[in-house]
């Protein structure tokens, strides 16, 4: 029996939960499942050319490998009475007429409306990845609350929620959104193909396409160019690094020159440019925008930071690792389940620019001690294939008890 399954997601960009998402269509059985693909409409008025041409290409080979793509253009991230009842009828009618076995949403807002419209659809097995952290705090207490109310709600029809991490799973269960036995952790998974191998000659290429002389230090990091990936509080260290290195009283021989390099693009790419400009650093501050070769890019670093507010995982951590990069993060999120602190890299405070400065130098001052770090990163990285995580969405998929797919404890 073939069996018809549903994914849901608000947005399929180049983030981590589409990526996720996009790793697990394209990887689950085609001989076993029927896939359909439901996403939003790409709306983002900051996103590049590149970008743009990117994401086509990523639906051409989701429609290639024989999933089907359905574009509903009023299921959008903001909140909107309208728009989310209008995306909920269509969500409705396209479920109701796909008669699907299992309906997999993806993130708070397909989360909701998807998974309600399967309930009210009769769908056997309905499973939600909510990609992140959204009871952490970032978003306000009062928006935390209204998040909580309706998780548990929602959960009350879903048959299993899948957790990135397991301090996601813990912080779920402690905010009692649903009884522990609903919860199951899959690591995001990673196409480590694509981390393997940059060649040497793109390195050379890149710095001289940035125009950085062999000499220098490179810190740099990679994410969406929005509030909660925390890059002004990368902007902000930077600016105390430069300060520091110039000071007559601090030397860190031989690696007294560095560049900052931000990869990403997003809304709040002329903000954090101008902040480079007002803390006078904008020469030695790199925005690269959006970028096709990551693995390439990042290859170039010599430390890889994350000052994220929130992350569900963080599976840029696990690319940057992949690449044997000594890391500095955040304590947010998922993020200590990936990175241990003072073994494979060093743990800060959230929105700290003064610690994340500290540790940055600490790093600078010893070779000895990134390598160490990188060469363990790597050990623990490898374990975060995109093959594992499917392996374990099949596994999980056939294990979920109902009238369809198997008989009910």
């Amino acid at each position: 029996m073939k069996y018809k399954v549903l994914h849901i997601i608000t947005r399929l960009d180049k983030g981590g939960s589409a990526e996720n998402t996009l790793l697990t269509i394209l990887g689950l059985s085609k001989e076993r499942y029927d896939m359909t693909l439901i996403k939003g409409a790409s709306l983002e008025s900051t996103m590049s050319d590149e970008e743009r041409r990117a994401n086509e290409k990523d639906l051409k080979k989701i429609s290639d490998s024989g999933v089907s793509v359905i574009t509903i253009d009023e299921l959008v991230r903001k909140i909107s009475s309208l728009n989310d009842l209008r995306a909920f009828i269509k969500l409705f009618l396209v479920i109701r007429n796909g008669k699907y076995h299992i309906v997999h949403t993806h993130t708070s807002k397909a989360g909701v409306l998807g998974r309600w419209a399967a309930w009210f659809c009769r769908t056997p097995v309905i499973i939600h990845t909510p990609h992140g952290h959204v009871f952490y705090g970032y978003y306000g207490r009062f928006v935390t609350q209204i998040f909580k109310i309706m998780e548990r709600v929602t959960a009350l029809v879903t048959d299993r929620i899948i957790t990135l991490t397991d301090r996601e799973k813990q912080e779920h269960i402690n905010s009692k959104i649903a009884p522990p036995e609903k919860f199951i952790t899959i690591h995001s998974g990673v196409d480590t193909k694509r981390f393997f191998g940059v060649a040497v000659a793109d390195t050379k290429r890149l710095k001289m396409e940035f125009n950085i002389p062999d000499d220098f230090l490179i810190i740099g990091t990679v994410g969406r160019l929005i509030g909660v990936k925390g890059h002004k509080y990368f902007i902000q260290a930077a600016h105390k690094i430069i300060n520091s290195l110039q000071s007559s009283a601090f030397s860190l021989q031989p690696h007294k020159n560095v560049k900052f390099i931000i990869v990403g693009d997003g809304p709040l790419m002329t903000y954090l440019k101008r902040e480079a400009n007002l803390l006078g650093i904008s020469d030695s501050v790199i925005f690269t925008g959006w970028r096709a070769d990551v693995p390439a890019v990042m290859s170039v670093f010599d430390i890889f930071v994350l000052p994220s507010l929130n992350e569900g995982m963080g599976k840029v951590l696990v690319e940057a690792m992949l690449l044997k990069k000594p890391i500095i993060a955040s304590r947010a999120g998922g993020i200590p389940d990936l990175i241990r602190n003072g073994e494979n890299g060093i743990l800060i405070p959230p929105a700290s620019p003064d610690k994340l400065a500290e540790a940055i130098i600490d790093l600078i001052k010893s070779e000895d001690k990134r390598n160490r770090m990188g060469e363990r990163g790597r050990f623990i990285a490898e374990s975060y294939s995109d093959k594992a995580m499917v392996e374990e969405i099949e596994k999980l998929y056939m294990e979920v008890p109902s009238p369809i797919l198997g008989e009910r404890g």
